[in-house]
């Protein structure tokens, strides 16, 4: 599907049915230990509700035991995230246009799934309704707030990807620090062992979960949690998008998104990646020293600071159950409230009420900083397939699109606030937006198969291993989707 072919005037890699990649130098890569880059930011935005309030909630029902679906999740994902890395320092191309040089239909499935998925203020809303708790200023004043201050610190960024990343990586850094300090203090040793014991119990599926009379509300729980083992939906589809404006790998030819009050800087933006010789041996020893450095953005900076921050939450719902045992029937009487009540206990345990009360701050922060990272990324992967795939659109420049989409999305979150009077919207379309969210996983590591065994170079392919963890992966994601689905008639919670 893919060969080099050599035209008088250059060399070019063609690659599916768009237009061919021109060969370019690629550049060194940076020192492979590095404190910031696009895996902090993956690590900030996965590490959200998931980690925080869907697996607090499993441990606090089924015990740290559980624990070993979120291993084998976030393991998936750094895998995942080093093939998304494969195609996009490759190329300087998001997979989303790699989709499109497989069929255009597949792309712009991905481009409908975001609308339908990605448009929603829940976590916003979410932390809002924690800083409620908090101060009893009605949520919906906070939610409008924050949501303004996203378009507004997005807009006079001169380049947004840097305010990104310095805003998400501060924030994961207070949160991880935050709450350690809060575990060391209520946790016991006998609670850590417990956790780490539980990554590896392999195999264990609470009865309860699989059959009896709440089977059909605990299981899609279990399954929901592990979509949200680090980063979920398109999350990771974004990264590429992070990968290029950080300029690594051929994403060095590729322009950045300018704020809006620096567009009239913003370079013209090429209509297709580019592609480095992987015949040249000094090409493929720099393509060496990128994949050391992605595999620290995978293995140090996201599956890191994601399971050292799952490790922490982890202990602290121990304590949450041992401080107020009747937490786990609250939860079972379906009040969601109480894993927020019984983490804020233990929070409260090591330094009374206003330490009970950091709980609820850490849980703002986490619906905010989602809130920035997604409407950003939202916006990035829109404008891309926008600017790239509706030739018309491409007078404007990608800066613009991106922002039509940002505010787009953020008036949008704010009717939807006042219209719905829930932060989520009806149930119904929740339970869609989660199926999206999984199938979407499941899709993209489809993708992946195709996109790095079909368009790139045969040098710089993925192995055996790798496509057999790509395949695992799909199978894990959709298969439990689907049983999900047909066994107990719903779909993720």
């Amino acid at each position: 599907m893919a060969d080099v072919t050599v035209r008088p005037e250059e060399k070019t890699w063609s690659a599916g049915r768009e237009e061919p990649m021109p060969i370019r130098e690629l550049p060194e890569a940076p020192a492979s230990l590095h404190i910031l880059g696009p895996g902090m930011l993956l690590a900030a935005l996965g590490v959200g509700v998931g980690e925080t309030y869907l697996w607090p909630r499993l441990v606090i029902l089924f015990g740290p035991e559980i624990r070993w679906f979120f291993l084998v999740g976030v393991t998936l994902q750094a895998v995942v995230m080093l093939e998304m890395a494969r195609y996009a320092t490759a190329t300087g191309e998001s997979i989303f246009f790699g989709a499109a040089r497989l069929w255009r239909p597949i792309m712009w499935l991905f481009f409908a799934i975001a609308v339908l998925v990605y448009i929603w203020p829940g976590h916003v809303a979410l932390g809002a309704q924690a800083f409620e708790s908090l101060t009893g200023i009605s949520w919906y004043i906070p939610a409008v707030i924050g949501l303004i201050a996203i378009g507004l610190i997005i807009s006079f960024a001169k380049v947004v990807y840097n305010v990104i990343e310095a805003i998400l990586s501060s924030l994961i850094g207070i949160l991880v620090v935050g709450s350690t300090i809060i575990a060391a203090m209520v946790g016991t040793f006998g609670d850590l062992w417990n956790t780490i014991r539980g990554l590896f119990y392999f195999g264990y599926v609470p009865q309860e979960a699989i059959s009896g009379p709440q089977a059909a509300s605990l299981f899609p729980l279990i399954v929901g949690a592990i979509a949200f083992a680090g980063p979920s939906g398109m999350q990771q589809m974004w990264y590429t998008l992070w990968l290029r404006d950080k300029g690594a790998g051929m994403g060095v030819h590729i322009p950045h998104i300018q704020g809006m009050f620096a567009i009239e800087e913003e370079e013209t933006m090429p209509s297709r990646g580019f592609m480095f010789d992987t015949d040249d041996a000094e090409n493929m020893q720099r393509w060496k020293g990128w994949r050391r450095w992605v595999q620290f953005d995978a293995w140090v900076l996201f599956f890191g600071v994601t399971m050292l921050t799952t490790i922490i939450f982890t202990i602290l719902a121990q304590s949450a159950i041992r401080i107020n045992p009747g937490v786990r029937d609250a939860i079972l009487a379906d009040d969601q409230g109480a894993v927020f009540d019984g983490m804020s206990g233990a929070f409260a345990q090591a330094g009374g009420v206003l330490v009970g009360g950091l709980f609820f701050v850490f849980i703002a922060v986490v619906g905010w900083k989602m809130t920035l990272g997604i409407f950003d990324a939202f916006s990035r992967g829109q404008a891309d397939m926008t600017y790239f795939f509706v030739p018309a659109t491409r007078r404007f420049g990608m800066s613009k699109i991106y922002f039509a989409f940002l505010w787009f999305v953020i008036l949008f979150g704010i009717t939807m606030l006042f219209v719905t009077g829930d932060e989520d919207g009806p149930a119904a379309i929740l339970d869609i937006l989660a199926f999206l969210s999984t199938f979407a996983m499941g899709a993209y590591c489809v993708l992946l198969l195709f996109t790095n065994n079909l368009l790139l170079p045969k040098k710089i392919r993925p192995g055996i291993i790798t496509n057999i963890a790509l395949g695992f992966a799909a199978f894990f994601y959709l298969g439990m989707l689907f049983y999900s689905l047909f066994a107990f008639g719903v779909v993720v919670s």
